[in-house]
């Protein structure tokens, strides 16, 4: 552990018991039957806390705070923490001294709310620690994780909605492409809109006719001259000639 690193408290119960327990003969696991639990050997506060990876099992007073013993715990499940065979309230831990010296005892809470804090607090600290672990080797090997592919798979297309119609993008070598305009084809104007509508005339009279941007140096009360009939220099500035397309609208 780095020295710089900072200790953080993970869970915190008031009351805790710890017990003698014998050894264990068999690979069946740990028996809180055999532990005589009505006979304590010890009871305080129990605390765990983290510094870095480790997580640490401390057993305290409840009064003073003195340390009674402590069981660092690096992975979990693993042999520092085990769960007994026959209750969910009862754990086996492995305590250290700091010189070496090892020893395992059984806990055991008086609540079955207390067991199950502790055993999530230990899980989610290393939950914790794995993430940690896969973010570090993510950033050293940058190369090595997934890739986004944005690329068109082989027949894959994209359909645009535009004013000339449908456009298909994407390999696909049937799709027809849009023709080139013809000779003579009327295009919007330059300034992306097209000419005013022309309302409907009314039979039998000329001045039911509406055009309103249109014919902008029409004077008012004169009957406006056939488009075959206006001069190419009178053409409006970005405002194409329909020629023969509106006389049929304007006799």
């Amino acid at each position: 552990m780095e020295e710089g690193e900072y200790e953080s408290v993970l869970c915190v119960k008031p009351e805790v018991h710890v017990y003698r327990i014998p050894p264990r003969a068999t690979n069946r696991g740990y028996r809180a039957a055999e532990w005589q639990l009505d006979q304590p050997s010890w009871s305080g506060r129990l605390r765990i806390t983290a510094k870095g990876q480790v997580a640490y099992i401390k057993l305290e007073d409840r009064t003073s705070g003195e340390l009674f013993a402590q069981a660092p715990v690096d992975q979990f499940p693993g042999t520092a923490v085990e769960s007994v065979t026959d209750s969910s309230r009862y754990f086996v831990i492995r305590i250290e001294d700091g010189n070496g010296r090892r020893a395992f005892i059984g806990i055991g809470f008086v609540d079955r709310g207390d067991a199950f804090d502790f055993n999530v607090a230990l899980q989610d600290h290393f939950k914790w620690v794995k993430q940690q672990c896969e973010f570090a080797k993510q950033a050293q090997n940058p190369d090595q994780g997934p890739k986004l592919d944005l690329g068109f798979k082989e027949g894959q297309t994209i359909k645009l909605n535009i004013a000339e119609g449908p456009l298909y993008l994407g390999r696909n070598p049937g799709l027809p492409r849009l023709p080139p305009p013809t000779s003579g084809e009327t295009l919007p104007n330059p300034q992306g809109r097209l000419p005013a509508r022309l309302h409907q005339v009314q039979a039998g009279s000329s001045s039911d006719l509406s055009v309103v941007p249109l014919f902008p140096h029409t004077i008012s009360g004169k009957k406006p001259r056939h488009l075959s009939q206006r001069k190419e220099d009178e053409a409006l500035p970005g405002q194409p000639l329909f020629g023969a397309r509106l006389s049929p609208l304007l006799s």
